[in-house]
C-alpha cells in the first residue's frame, strides 16, 4: 500500500477526532477487532489511575492510547522529554509535572488539528514548560541530541517507516537518553488483507510489528538494552492475536 495514502488518511481520521472527539469507528477491519480495539483505547485500562486524570486538563484526555508510558519512564526533575505523535498532550502535560519549572514537555504530531489543540489547552492553563510542534515522527522538528527521554503512546504503529521513527528517535536523544513506548503488537503476522486496509492502519492495527521484529527494529537503529517490561493482551483481529507492549531502550553513552 501507498504510503502517502496512508498518511494521508490516519492524518484526515486524526484530524476529524481532534475536532469531534469521537475516536470510535463502526467499520471493522476484520470482524469486529477494530471495534474491540477502539473499546480497549478508551478503557480505563490503558494505564492513567484517578491521579493521573485528575493532573491534566480533561480536553488533553482524548481516550487514544494503549498504555500510559509516564508511569514508567521514571522521570526526573530538569529533564527534557519528546513524545512521538502527542494528540491531545495528555502525556506532554503529565510528564510536565514530573520534570517541573526545570524541565520540559515537547510534543510532536503531524495533525494540525492536534497541535492546535493541545496548544489552545496549553494557553488555558497556562502551562509553561510544555510546547507543541507540528511535524511527522519520521523527520522530527527536533535538535540533535537534544532530549533526555522519549515517549509515544500507540503511535508508532500508524508510521510506515518505523525503522526510520526509531533512527530519528536514536539522532534527537542525548547519549545514556532513553525510550519507553508504549505500542502495539501481533504475536503472528496479519492477514494481508488487514495489512491493505485503510481502515484497520487508522485503528491501530494494521501497522502494528510482530512483537519481535518490533525489538529488531529498535535495536537496528542503534539503542541498547531493548525489552519489554510489561505486555496486557488488547484484542484479536482474524485470528491474529494482539497485545499492547511496553517497551523500553537505551541510547549508549
Amino acid at each position: 500500500m501507498e504510503e502517502e495514502k496512508v498518511r494521508d488518511f490516519v492524518k484526515k481520521r486524526y484530524g476529524q477526532i481532534a475536532k469531534t472527539g469521537d475516536n470510535f469507528d463502526s467499520s471493522p477491519c476484520c470482524g469486529s477487532c477494530a471495534a474491540d480495539a477502539a473499546s480497549a483505547r478508551a478503557a480505563m485500562g490503558m494505564g492513567y489511575s484517578e491521579e493521573d486524570l485528575r493532573e491534566v486538563p480533561v480536553t488533553a484526555n482524548m481516550g487514544l492510547g494503549c498504555g500510559n508510558p509516564i508511569a514508567l519512564a521514571s522521570l526526573k526533575e530538569g529533564e527534557i522529554v519528546l513524545d512521538l505523535g502527542s494528540g491531545g498532550g495528555i502525556d506532554v502535560f503529565l510528564a510536565a509535572k514530573r520534570v517541573g519549572a526545570s524541565g520540559k514537555a515537547i510534543g510532536v504530531d503531524m495533525t494540525e488539528e492536534m497541535v492546535q489543540k493541545a496548544k489552545a489547552t496549553a494557553d488555558k492553563y497556562d502551562y509553561r514548560n510544555v510546547e507543541f510542534r507540528l511535524g511527522e515522527i519520521e523527520n522530527l522538528p527536533v535538535e540533535d541530541n537534544s532530549v533526555d527521554v522519549i515517549i509515544s503512546n500507540c503511535v508508532i504503529n500508524l508510521s510506515t517507516d518505523k525503522q526510520r521513527v526509531f533512527r530519528e528517535a536514536y539522532r534527537v536523544l542525548k547519549p545514556g537518553g532513553r525510550i519507553m513506548v508504549s505500542d502495539i503488537v501481533t504475536e503472528e503476522k496479519l492477514p494481508e488483507n488487514v495489512r491493505k486496509n485503510l481502515e484497520a492502519w487508522a485503528d491501530c492495527i494494521a501497522g502494528a510489528l510482530e512483537k519481535q521484529e518490533y525489538i529488531d527494529v529498535i535495536r537496528r537503529a542503534g539503542f541498547e538494552d531493548v525489552k519489554i517490561v510489561s505486555q496486557a493482551r488488547y484484542g484479536e483481529c482474524c485470528n491474529a492475536k494482539i497485545a499492547s507492549a511496553n517497551i523500553e531502550a537505551r541510547k549508549p553513552n
